[in-house]
């Protein structure tokens, strides 16, 4: 095939497309994620669990008993215990993702995080090592896997509601954490509300 028959044979194809497939075929493109562009919709965005994160990382940090504590404490942090009630469908890993990222790096080991999420991996490693099948590495052994002294739980909730005169569809969100002491029960710190309220009309929900 010559190249003149490949080039009508691509101009044929890209006719053929209809309106809304040609709006497909447009190549992607970067978005700053800490743009509004970012948090399209009603829903929370990747902009609004930064800010969140954040602002729990400036909060946490303003607790003596917390961060001034004798030991720096061990808490579990991991997407199964961000508890999402919302009417919005969200991974919780990305939620419970940036904020260990964030705490671990601030905290340069005045917070301690543990892999619960990863317990069978390393059950699995100390068997190896108990069995003789490895050395013990370069940091020993231990009695056991490291005790939590505390949990960070969230729970991502929303009200939804819809204006049956225009259309226009709007909800609000919250996000918030609390650490739970794994002893007693007792919840040390709450933060402070994250909360979003967004609308879209039914102009922008045809676009």
């Amino acid at each position: 095939m010559n190249r003149s028959v490949l080039v009508a044979t691509a101009l044929c194809a890209a006719w053929a497309l209809s309106p809304a497939e040609a709006q497909r075929a447009r190549p992607a493109e970067d978005i700053d994620p800490t743009s509004r562009m970012a948090n399209f919709g009603t829903g929370i965005g990747i902009a609004d669990i930064t800010k969140m994160a954040d602002i729990l990382v400036r909060d946490l940090f303003q607790r003596p008993d917390i961060m001034n504590a004798p030991r720096p404490p061990r808490i579990i942090l991991d997407g199964a215990h961000i508890y999402n009630k919302s009417s919005q469908r969200i991974d919780t890993d990305v939620i419970s993702d940036q904020l260990r990222a964030q705490l671990i790096r601030a905290a340069q080991g005045r917070l301690r995080f543990l892999s619960r999420e990863n317990v069978q991996l390393i059950e699995e490693e100390r068997e190896l090592k108990r069995q003789g099948q490895t050395d013990v590495g370069t940091r020993g052994l231990t009695r056991a896997v490291a005790g939590a002294d505390y949990r960070l739980i969230g729970r991502l909730t929303s009200i939804d509601g819809r204006d049956g005169r225009t259309g226009a569809e709007q909800r609000a969100m919250q996000l918030m954490f609390e650490l739970v002491d794994l002893e007693s029960t007792e919840t040390v710190y709450i933060s402070e509300p994250y909360v979003t309220v967004r609308q879209q009309t039914a102009r922008d929900m045809n676009r």
